[in-house]
């Protein structure tokens, strides 16, 4: 498949269906997981302040680097790769219906509901949020400015963690089901800006080839998908969505 049978497919898709990762957030400057490790942090693995274990140990420490990223991601801006998808999901939703397109990332940053996208599926949690230990309750983390971890949660009063998946957790099933369900009706997946070597996300794209779907990766490197895929292209993700979809 060539890039301009690649495009035509996309645009004929009536279910489409997307993974996004790290890659995607880097052309807005936000580093990836381990790239975060700098200055004071450097000291540190992120196994060391992702996990339960690190958050029993020393939970101020934990909440300090995370509000560190927090502020991070709300000073960067999204990008045209963004941009693109929230376009694509407007476009599909506008010819074929709200489940025209469903947007899963493994990204924490929340930048594509910035810039638009509608409802996309968190498989890791996201910066922006905290959980209640107590209750479970999830609300917005306050201004990053004037922000002093750790929050309390409105309803029941208690402690909150960061609202993301560490190490040694388990994806949100409702989440993970909804994103599978998605994978296995597209007609067309992409694959944007992740290795696909991290399962249970680096699954959904066969969920798509098994079901006789079409996936199409865009990476600036070869992947473990790569040999796999309908088509792959070597970009960057604003470069990639901008070829698939020209008119």
């Amino acid at each position: 498949m060539n890039l301009a049978q690649a495009a035509a497919a996309l645009q004929a898709a009536r279910r489409v269906a997307v993974l996004t990762g790290a890659g995607i957030s880097a052309q807005s400057g936000i580093p990836t997981f381990r790239d975060a490790q700098t200055g004071h942090w450097a000291r540190f693995r992120p196994e060391d302040l992702a996990s339960p274990d690190a958050y029993r140990r020393d939970p101020e420490m934990v909440w300090e680097w995370y509000a560190g990223r927090y502020r991070d991601v709300l000073r960067a801006q999204p990008n045209r790769g963004h941009e693109l998808l929230a376009e694509l999901e407007r476009q599909k939703r506008a010819r074929f219906g709200p489940d025209a397109l469903t947007l899963v990332t493994q990204n924490v940053d929340g930048l594509h509901a910035r810039v638009g996208s509608l409802e996309p599926l968190e498989l890791h949690g996201t910066l922006l949020r905290s959980r209640c230990e107590t209750c479970g309750h999830v609300q917005a983390l306050p201004d990053a400015e004037t922000f002093t971890p750790p929050p309390t949660c409105e309803e029941c009063g208690q402690r909150m963690r960061p609202h993301i998946v560490w190490f040694g957790e388990f994806l949100p099933e409702d989440v993970l089901e909804e994103a599978q369900f998605a994978f296995e009706r597209a007609e067309v997946a992409l694959i944007i800006g992740t290795s696909s070597v991290v399962y249970p996300a680096a699954g959904l794209a066969d969920s798509t080839l098994h079901r006789g779907g079409l996936v199409f990766e865009i990476n600036p490197q070869e992947t473990a998908l790569t040999s796999e895929a309908s088509f792959s292209l070597r970009a960057t993700a604003s470069e990639g969505l901008a070829a698939l979809m020209q008119p």
